[in-house]
Order: structure tokens, then sequence, then C-alpha cells
């Protein structure tokens, strides 16, 4: 898979195009999710997919309105652990990175920091810069000191338990006791990975096993499972850890780095550097090229430094990883989103390739958006097979008069990443033919249509659309939702098209059609597949009390993402509540709709789109069937001796203490809803410099005012 992404910056795209390259984004994202965490196989470099998230988020900036229910931004970064292996909590999130491709990148981020400290040029920012291993990150669990626990990524909060994994490795490189002084429970955080010297002998010896096995295999003898041959050092040693079989994992060349915290129950060292010399005195291997800044602008030449060096290291890298030095800075300044405030990556850049065009295909998506892929004869491009690519639309494909047979280029790159830049037109055959876009589905044949002015075809059969259906399961049943387990995209449309599944309701009765499943070929004859069935349902049965979050993410309200499925199921705390007053909201201008729009992160473009999904009846009574069959768990009240644990908390005027931003972000952490508008539900105003209509609103209705040293003051904030 690539995703080429339309050559016009973020800055020239219409509304539609907007609307149109999100889609494409969410699900070019949500695919190289899967392959690289779950699957181990990635189909992009780690530089393309965060330029891929880059540009999601810079859309989803310009155009706020746009944003989806699938929003990659709301994500966890990674996938849900997969089977075969225990899970494991992480206690505290292992979240991804934001990045930097280039100086002014790097310059942005050191500003952004600035403003929410609110520090003056002449204070020094310092960073300890290191090398971006490309393996896997694992989250290693100390309890006395001692190694007890260490998991995989995973979707960011819950990952695989590959303990007895991890015990293969040797001591040198993964201490089973640390010595005095540790904290009584520490995360230690690190990166698996595999050298290119050790990579080509292990993939030399995949390829002579395999060979071995084809042999035998055309003899007629009996031959052991197919051996996959990595593609990459990257690959070889995820793979390599997440053998089922501690073994197999015993034989491979793995090594370890060890580079972050997670939770601690107490503090380690008060700089970055600090915990890194503290680490290597506990006997893990630090990355002997990590560097501790004098200065932000120290960055650019340690990056230089680094592009230079890469070629001739032992292990792949690609790129460099900074981090504010100073651990109390990092705390304040905490996380937004998937990624911490206080550290960025600042990527190489890639390169192109050429390949053939095979074919275009159209896809329908679950809001019945035609989008087309191409197919490609499979070509590396640093360092990974590309096979697909979507084309966007028909504009985009007569744009650039890709045909069926075109030799394309690829480019992989920047803030524009893998994308079709162009074709070769004297390799162009003779027979090849401009593109003819349907203007049917191909999924259900209903009519494709293209309103005036938006670029996307949708297909208008709606819920007669077994595509369209499809996909709206999908979302239903994937991790980020319901998360349940084998109800992967072939097991979903072989449901659907035995007639067993057609609302995510139905998902809860299929214990009354378990018979007729296992007569299923590959559902109940034979050992291997006798207990798919009973698995299935017994992982369906494990998911009728999700949290109140996963399950409205999970129904699919456009622009709900799964943080603000998170926001509601806070603010509203149970189904019944939230129901109510969604319903209510229906109504422009009352309570129940001010309230909605008022919620900090939601605003009035998203409580629109809840107030239309509850005005029509047929999503009531989709609601209310999946209601009988599942009971979703209330979402957790905040516990907090602090006084603004539960209340609803505006802030307005300029702060001297802090900016804006960190008030609210300390706010939140303290257990408070943090709103944009005053309302009689306001429990309290913090009122700043100049404040406005707010700091009025809150005097007329009889809200409680507190001035910044009053809010610092119960916040508990030392001066």
């Amino acid at each position: 898979m690539t995703t080429p992404l339309r050559s016009l910056p973020v800055t020239a795209l219409t509304e539609a195009q907007a609307a149109e390259e999100l889609a494409a984004l969410a699900q070019a994202i949500a695919e190289a999710d899967l392959a690289y965490h779950q699957q181990d196989a990635p189909v992009i470099t780690d530089a393309e997919y965060d330029a891929l998230r880059r540009r999601n988020a810079a859309i989803e900036a310009r155009f706020p309105a746009l944003k989806r229910a699938d929003s990659p931004s709301d994500a966890s970064p990674g996938a849900a652990p997969a089977a075969g292996f225990a899970k494991a909590r992480h206690g505290t999130p292992m979240l991804s990175l934001d990045n930097a491709f280039a100086p002014e990148d790097f310059l942005e981020f050191t500003k952004s920091i600035r403003r929410f400290l609110r520090l003056d040029e002449a204070e020094l920012l310092r960073f300890v810069a290191e090398p971006k291993i490309d393996g896997l990150s694992v989250n290693l669990t100390y309890e006395n000191g001692v190694f007890v626990r260490g998991a995989t990524r995973g979707d960011g909060t819950e990952g695989e338990d590959i303990t007895r994994n991890l015990e293969t490795f040797s001591d040198k490189n993964l201490p089973r006791r640390l010595a005095a002084p540790f904290p009584e429970q520490i995360e230690i955080r690190g990166e698996v990975f595999m050298t290119k010297a050790d990579f080509i002998a292990f993939r030399d010896e995949q390829a002579r096993l395999a060979e071995e096995r084809e042999q035998r295999r055309e003899r007629g003898e009996k031959v052991g499972p197919e051996i996959r041959i990595p593609a990459n050092p990257r690959n070889a040693a995820a793979g390599s850890l997440r053998q089922l079989d501690p073994e197999i994992t015993r034989q491979r060349p793995l090594r370890l780095f060890a580079y972050a915290q997670g939770e601690s129950s107490a503090p380690v060292a008060e700089t970055h550097s600090g915990y890194l010399a503290r680490l290597a005195e506990w006997g893990f291997d630090v990355n002997p090229l990590s560097r501790a800044l004098p200065d932000e602008h120290a960055a650019e030449a340690f990056q230089a430094e680094m592009a230079a060096q890469r070629a001739g290291l032992a292990y792949d890298i690609d790129g460099v990883v900074y981090k504010l030095d100073r651990l109390d800075w990092q705390a304040r300044l905490g996380f937004v989103g998937r990624a911490p405030r206080w550290a960025i990556a600042w990527k190489f850049p890639a390169e192109q390739a050429m390949t053939r065009l095979l074919d275009i295909q159209i896809q329908v998506g679950r809001t019945g958006a035609l989008t087309p892929r191409a197919v490609m004869q499979p070509v590396n491009v640093g360092g990974v097979m590309v096979q697909h690519a979507t084309l966007h639309n028909e504009d985009e494909i007569a744009r650039k008069d890709v045909r069926i047979g075109d030799t394309v280029i690829l480019q992989r790159a920047g803030d524009v990443i893998p994308q079709i830049v162009g074709i070769v037109p004297e390799k162009r055959p003779a027979e090849a033919v401009p593109f003819a876009f349907p203007t049917t589905c191909p999924a259900c044949g209903s009519h494709a249509v293209r309103p005036e002015g938006e670029v996307v075809r949708r297909c208008t059969g709606g819920l007669i659309c077994p595509a369209q259906t499809v996909e709206r399961l999908k979302h239903f049943v994937g991790r980020t939702a319901m998360d349940i387990e084998g109800l992967g995209e072939e097991n979903i449309l072989r449901l659907h098209e035995e007639g067993l599944v057609k609302s995510p309701a139905d998902i809860f009765r299929l214990h009354r059609h378990a018979e007729r499943m296992r007569g299923w070929e590959g559902w109940g004859k034979g050992a291997k597949t006798s207990k798919k069935v009973d698995n299935l349902l017994a992982a369906i049965e494990a998911r009728r009390n999700p949290p109140l979050e996963r399950f409205i993410f999970a129904l699919g309200i456009r622009r709900i993402g799964a943080q603000n499925a998170k926001l509601l199921a806070r603010h509203y705390h149970s189904l019944a509540e939230w129901r109510a007053k969604m319903l209510a909201a229906t109504i422009i201008g009352s309570e129940a709709r001010e309230e909605l729009g008022s919620i900090q992160g939601v605003g009035p473009a998203i409580a629109t789109e809840l107030a239309e999904f509850f005005a029509e009846q047929r999503n009531r009574d989709a609601l209310d069937d999946l209601a009988r069959e599942v009971t979703p768990q209330d979402a957790e009240r905040l516990e907090s001796d602090s006084p603004f644990a539960g209340k609803v908390v505006v802030f307005t005027g300029t702060l001297e203490r802090s900016s804006r931003d960190e008030a609210e972000a300390v706010a939140d952490r303290l257990g408070a809803k943090v709103t944009k508008s005053v309302s009689k539900k306001t429990d309290f105003v913090v009122v700043g410099a100049d404040a406005g209509s707010k700091a009025k609103k809150a005097a007329e209705l009889g809200v409680r005012t507190l001035t910044e040293p009053e809010w610092r003051a119960l916040a508990g904030l030392t001066d």
C-alpha cells in the first residue's frame, strides 16, 4: 500500500478536496497500523507514516468541521494485541511522536514549548538527542528491582505480554535485577532491534530453509509451515520477538537499547540525561550516540552528523528523537492527542522509484465514497515493498493522466508522501486509454453521483449497499471501537453474506446460529477450526460490557473520533444520560444543545452531527436495539480531593503565571470539565487580565469567579 497525497499544499485545498483526502488518509493510516504493529510487515516507512499523520493533522487544523469519526489524530498509535498472547496494560500509555522534516519544523516545535511554558528567549532549552532505532518498542516492568513483565506497545494502552520471550535475552542486555537504589515499581521502555549484519545472515538462512522446504514439497514429502523471509531488520526483530514459542526467539540475534521511562512509583532523576545514566548503572545498553545538547540551536548540527553516519551504522535509524532534558518541564508540558509536547522525531528524507501500473480498482467506503486504488507491480522503495496506492478521485487520475499500463513514478519524501508524482510518457504502451471512472457502484449497482462542487463520487445505495454496511460493521468491531477478536474483514464479510449480521446488534445474537456456523468450511470442520466458532462467541460475550467511550465511538457517528467519544463519555457518564441529553440537543437553542456545544473539544460542528444522528428515528432504533444486547460501563468519575473534581471550569483573559493551554491541561488532570462558554451549569470562571464577555456573563449568572492566584492556590500549584 502507498498513499499518494494530493500535490496541492493544504492551504490550496477546497473543502470538498479536504474531505476526500481525509477519508483516504484515515484508511491508509489504519492499514499501515495493522501491517506494522500486528503483522510485522510494514507497507510504508516510518517517515511516510508520520508524514501521513502530519498531512492529516494539517488538513484537520484548516478544516476542523471535517474531522472524521475515525480520525487518526484521535486514535492511539499501534494495533490491538494479536491472538495468541495475553494482554498487558501499560501503567502509562506508550504514545507516539510528532515529527519534523526540516529546521523550520524543529524551530516551530521549540517555539510551542516556549509558548506553553511562558519562557523568554534567554531561557535555554536543553535537549537529549537519541538516534531513532527502527525496531519494536517494548515496556519492561520491574517490581522491587526484579523484572516481572514485558509487553509490546500494542495500541499504546494495552500490548501483548511477551515476558517469556524477553526472558531469553541475556542478563547483560536485559537485566533481571536492578542495582539499588531503585523505585518500588518502574516501567522501563526500550527498542528491540537486529543489526544489519545479523539481519543479512538471518535472512540468508531463512531463504536457505525456505528453498529446502520447497524442494521437499516438490518431492511430495511432508513439510512444516511456510517460512517467511523478512524484508528488513525491523520486520525480522518484530517477528522474532512475537513468536509463540520462546525457544525460537532465543535463537534469534536480538538486542535492546533502553531509552525511556513509563510509570514509576518514585522519581529516578531530575533530567532525562540523568535517567539515561541511571539506566546504564542498572545494566541496560543505552545508545552511545545519544547526546545531551546545550541548547536547541545544536540540534541541526547533530541531525546533519547523524545523517552523514547513518549508512555506516550497525543498525537502521530513520531519524533522531529530541527530548527536553528537564523532567519537571516534561511533566508540565504533558501530552496533546497522541504525542508528548516535549519530544519530537526529526526524520530523514526518503527516495523515488518507478514501477508499472497494472490496474485501477474502485473501493467503496463506509460513507459510500468511491475511491480508486492503484495496483502496481511490486517495487522496493526505501526498503519497503509497495504494491498499492490510493488515487484519491477521478480528478486526480485525469490531472495526472494516469492510465493502466503506464510506468509511474513513486515519491517518498517530506510532507508529500508515497505519491504517484507522475508518469513516464515515453514508456506508455500504445494500447493505453484514459481511465473511465464508473458512474454506478461496483458493490450494489446503484447510481454513483458527484454533487456539484465536490470531488468525491458517492454511491446512493445507502443501507442497501453491502459495501457500506460491511464497512460500518468493520468499524464497529475494530480495535479502537468494540475490539472483538476474531471478527476481521473476512469473517465480517462472510457473516454478512450469509445474512446473519446486518446490524451491530446482530453480532451479539450470533450464538443463536452457532450450529449453522460450525457447518461452514473452515469454521467447524477439522481440528484446527473446531474451536473457531466457540472462540468467536466467547470474544463477543466478553464485549457485552464495553467502556462507554468505546461504545460511542463504535457507533460510527460522523466526526466522533475516539477522543471526542471519550469527552462525551466523561461528560455524560452513562448511556442513558447521554442518549437523553443528545435527544434533547436535537432542538436548536435548547439548554442541552448549549451544554453539548460548550464541551471543550466538541464545538458546534460536532454538536450538529450528534443532533442530526439522534434526529433520525432509524438511528435511535438501531441504538436501542444494540442497547438491548450490550450494557456499556458508566464512564469513570475521576476521584480527586481537588475542589475542581467534576466541576465545570472556564478560563478567560490572559494568565500571567502560565499559558491558557497549560492551565486547562492542569484543570483536566484535576478532574474538571473544561468548557469554552459560560452557562448556569458552570462552577468556576478563572479570570485573567483583559477578561471580556465571559467574565461579564459569569457575574450576570452568579457563577463563582477566581483570580489567577486563587485558581493556583485551589489547584495546589506552587509559585
